[in-house]
């Protein structure tokens, strides 16, 4: 049973296969903001959010975390952007799982297509990696998307299913997100419609059912990523395989707490 998701409080009697997944809604600031100065602003967009029934997590850069980790309201977790495989040691530029566990975050995100293409993590590597964070306890939210012209000649699955057959042993609905982000829409303005992005997540789900088990497929949650924001949100969320957002530059902004709002409002639990 190492699959099973916590339970809504509201659904708690409820059997594992129908349980409702509870939406999730990350903000990844990337390499931002470019002064410390701006850093109350940022934090104030996150503590604006409801989170009382949506996960809210927010990805900081490294050197920054121990500047805002303590200034987050109760409900909005901290998930640095990236971790190596190593360990502590000499790994010069690197940040351990050991590290962040010590500083008390849970989670951690890895496999965003900006680490895959300039700085050539392989799914060998995000395998290893995920692995590595999970035996040293921490949540992963695992990201994943195919390049516009993949999408183009209808290899979007071909793709998806290279970057999570290596690490389909490892999909725990309750300790992994897997993030959707179509590396064209990520940053573009681009955004893949409702029923493309509801295409895509059901497809991905199918592949899981088949290749993991029904029991993960129905319990993992599949988060939409790619120029996610406050106007497009709702009829995401309306989606039966969207369980929430990775927000990229939305999450610089005083919107991002309609986007929670938006799928609290249709998934809450």
């Amino acid at each position: 049973e190492r699959w099973l998701p916590t339970p809504c409080p509201a659904f708690a009697t409820l059997t594992a296969r129908n349980m409702p997944r509870k939406p999730i809604v990350g903000g990844n600031w990337k390499c931002n903001p470019d002064s410390v100065a701006k850093l109350d602003e940022l934090v104030a967009n996150l503590n604006a959010c409801d989170t009382s029934k949506c996960e809210v997590y927010v990805c900081p850069v490294s050197v920054h975390i121990p500047l805002v980790q303590s200034k987050f309201k109760e409900g909005v977790m901290v998930c640095p952007q990236n971790c190596n495989f190593k360990g502590c040691g000499a790994y010069t530029g690197e940040v351990s799982a050991e590290q962040l566990v010590d500083m008390k975050i849970e989670w951690v995100l890895l496999g965003h297509s900006e680490r895959r293409e300039y700085f050539k993590e392989d799914d060998t590597m995000l395998a290893t990696k995920l692995a590595y964070v999970l035996d040293k306890g921490l949540k992963c939210v695992f990201a994943i998307g195919e390049k516009k012209e993949e999408r183009e000649s209808g290899k979007t699955m071909e793709v998806l299913i290279k970057q999570m057959e290596q690490i389909k042993g490892l999909l725990d609905p309750a300790k992994v997100v897997i993030a959707y982000e179509p590396v064209w829409a990520i940053g573009t303005g681009l955004t893949a419609t409702p029923e493309v992005a509801q295409e895509t997540h059901a497809d991905i789900r199918k592949w899981i059912a088949e290749n993991v088990s029904a029991e993960c497929a129905e319990g993992i949650r599949i988060q939409y990523g790619g120029s996610a924001n406050g106007k497009n949100a709702p009829d995401l969320s309306k989606q039966p395989d969207i369980d929430g957002f990775l927000v990229g530059g939305a999450s610089l902004k005083p919107e991002f707490a309609s986007i929670v709002a938006a799928i609290s409002e249709v998934k809450g639990c």
